[in-house]
């Protein structure tokens, strides 16, 4: 028998970053440099847009050239990344009116952030998500971002 417990009450669930029908979700966000290694990362609720947190990833980090996926067509955002004297080549989604030109040669430079997902996704705790509290992932995460730099 449990003293702490008070009969017919639950425990009270730890709390979790995103749910949806399907269960507990989380999106990686991450910055990697030249090389593939990674520079800044965030970790945010599954049903969050990524774009949101395009700013927060870029704040304070020298940038020359910035090579996104589609998720990350916003006039706001390219905006700030030109303001910054940066160059921006991210394709325009296909709902898009104004269509911009971007360097597809230089476009593929972007598989460098998916060889780092790759990477990442041999850290077997980080890819099931074992941990139940956001606190205890990022840290997981932080410790599998430093392996990846050692390698």
């Amino acid at each position: 028998m449990c003293i702490n417990r008070v009969p017919g009450r639950r425990k009270k669930r730890p709390p979790r970053i995103g749910r949806s029908r399907g269960g507990v979700s989380t999106k990686i966000h991450a910055v990697v440099d030249a090389r593939g290694n990674p520079v800044r990362g965030l970790l945010t609720a599954g049903q969050v847009h990524d774009v949101t947190q395009a700013e927060p990833l870029l704040e304070n980090l020298p940038i020359q050239q910035v090579v996104a996926d589609k998720g990350y067509d916003s006039p706001q955002l390219i905006d700030g990344i030109h303001a910054r004297h940066g160059q921006a080549n991210i394709p325009a989604r296909a709902g898009n009116h104004y269509p911009r030109e971007f360097d597809a040669h230089e476009y593929q430079a972007r598989n460098l952030v998916e060889r780092f997902f790759n990477r990442i996704k041999h850290f077997r705790r980080i890819a099931t998500r074992y941990e139940k509290l956001d606190v205890r992932y990022v840290a997981m995460l932080s410790i599998a971002l430093a392996l990846i730099w050692l390698a």
